[in-house]
């Protein structure tokens, strides 16, 4: 199917296309679209994992002055302002090259599913979990995650329905946003965010409340308006609600389990590892939502039910029922392994079908020589 996007963002049509439309002149021609997508990716993961390797728990902001050495968010800035640079030419650049493919858009999508969670992750480190006196309960951040996927979510289900992408404002305006925090970070100090900023209202404060704001009464709307609109023009993709629905229920289990596990944790596993509790939330909600945009593509329909909630809801119902005991922790790094490898597997895969059903190379503009 063709690929058709709509994106209406003041911030992104006026100030942030021009630049990337300087930027592209620069990119040499031989350079494979995809290429671009994965080294921003690959940045997003290595800022992370450096990100992590200094605060594994969340706590080193809480703590003045902060153990996160300055550069790193300085560098923090720098990987988040090029990953969103490759994101936003790697398509240009694909037109520019003539190798637009529902491989590249899927490889665009399926890593924007994953890179979402990661930005978020990464964020946290900013401003630190909660001490007592400021920063933000680990509570917080799932719910936190668990709206901006739900954003994620929205747009995607909204083109399954419709067969157009239309871009959240609410994404350039993140970027901007990360890119100034870790700026603001790395040249103020971490005890920028441990300060009240007005009528004793902390940053993180004002923040939570801009992307529940943005969420709720600006993205969703908007999505349940788009569809409305395509149904009464009647350019929908699917004509029972059944149909339109059914994209929707595994990332709905998906959440409902991962709450479920949350709230009725015996040895609370959230505060205990929410490092690696919210990297599974992330890496599971990616390859629910890749399923779903090969659907969309292929104009098949998803299976009601994902085969990884299999395997969460028995670990799930394990530790609530107490069956796990002390074991709870390692049955959560087992899981997220699982998951993980599972996830870049089916990546890999999908990756290499596409490029020999398409007969091309996946990093490279060469054409496949047919057998």
């Amino acid at each position: 199917s063709q690929y058709s996007a709509v994106d209406t963002n003041p911030l992104s049509v006026y100030i942030m296309q021009p630049i990337w439309n300087k930027i592209i002149k620069i990119v040499p021609l031989w350079i494979a679209p995809n290429l671009l997508t994965f080294s921003g990716f690959v940045m997003i993961l290595f800022n992370y994992f450096l990100i992590s390797f200094y605060d594994w728990d969340y706590t080193a902001s809480g703590t003045s002055p902060g153990l996160v050495p300055t550069w790193v968010w300085l560098f923090s800035a720098f990987t988040t302002f090029c990953a969103y640079a490759l994101d936003s030419i790697d398509g240009k650049h694909a037109r520019r090259t003539q190798s637009s493919t529902p491989l590249g858009e899927l490889f665009d999508h399926g890593l924007d599913s994953w890179a979402t969670s990661i930005f978020v992750l990464s964020f946290f480190s900013v401003c630190s979990r909660d001490n007592g006196k400021t920063g933000v309960s680990v509570y917080t951040m799932y719910i936190y995650l668990s709206i901006v996927l739900f954003n994620f979510m929205c747009s995607h289900w909204e083109k399954y329905n419709t067969g157009v992408l239309f871009l959240p404002w609410g994404y350039d305006i993140s970027q901007v946003v990360l890119i100034a925090a870790y700026l603001l970070t790395g040249t103020v100090g971490v005890e920028v965010w441990q300060k009240p900023l007005l009528f004793g209202y902390y940053i993180t404060d004002v923040l939570v409340v801009l992307l529940i704001g943005f969420s709720l009464f600006l993205s969703f709307p908007q999505t349940l308006y788009n569809i409305h609109r395509a149904h009464l023009k009647k350019t929908l993709k699917n004509d029972s609600l059944y149909e339109g629905l059914l994209p929707l229920v595994s990332p709905v289990l998906l959440f409902v389990l991962l709450t479920v596990w949350v709230v009725l944790s015996p040895s609370n596993i959230l505060a205990k590892q929410p490092r690696l509790f919210l990297w599974m939330v992330g890496v599971a909600f990616s390859n629910v939502i890749c399923k779903v945009i090969v659907c969309q593509m292929s104009s098949t329909r998803p299976e009601p039910c994902h085969w990884l909630l299999l395997p969460l809801a028995l670990v799930v119902y394990a530790a609530i029922s107490g069956l796990l005991g002390r074991m709870e922790e390692a049955a959560l790094g087992a899981l997220t392994a699982l998951l993980t490898a599972a996830h870049v597997h089916y990546g890999v895969c999908v990756g290499r079908q596409l490029s020999e059903h398409l007969n091309i190379y996946i990093f490279s503009l060469k054409k496949r020589v047919q057998e």
